[in-house]
């Protein structure tokens, strides 16, 4: 189920890149995804998120940023160690965006996981952002 308002930036969502619209070296499938950008008049339920992918690219490149997740993230992206790949940047529309389902609580409602990086992380991945667009001083 989509979001229905807006979240903080910093927040961490699921994002669904496979329905429709991106092509591949774009992201083409379900991911976290981190909320960067804040809620802007004029700018119904869209908003602005960089993918976080738990694979090492390999080497380091100032526009992906490494992050650490204590407690890790839900299944399937349990991983303790991922990258913010904000060279991905990418605006999308709410449909795409959903929170994290965790277990139900003792009445059967499902719960959600409201997850948000730390302050440092995420100035980290807003100059990564900077680096990625040629921004950086």
């Amino acid at each position: 189920m989509a979001i229905l308002h807006s979240v903080a930036a910093g927040t961490i969502l699921r994002c669904d890149y496979s329905r429709g619209g991106f092509q591949e070296p774009e992201m083409v499938k379900p991911r976290p995804a981190i909320v960067v950008s804040p809620r802007l008049p004029h700018r119904d339920r869209l908003c602005n998120v960089v993918p976080i992918s738990g694979t090492y690219a390999g080497r380091e490149l100032a526009y992906v940023v490494r992050l650490e997740f204590d407690p890790p993230l839900p299944e399937p992206f349990s991983y303790s160690v991922a990258w913010a790949k904000c060279d991905m940047l990418a605006t999308v529309s709410f449909e795409r965006l959903d929170m994290f389902r965790t277990k139900r609580d003792h009445t059967g409602k499902r719960k959600y996981l409201n997850r948000k990086l730390n302050s440092e992380d995420f100035v980290r991945v807003r100059e990564g952002i900077r680096r990625a667009l040629g921004w950086a001083a």
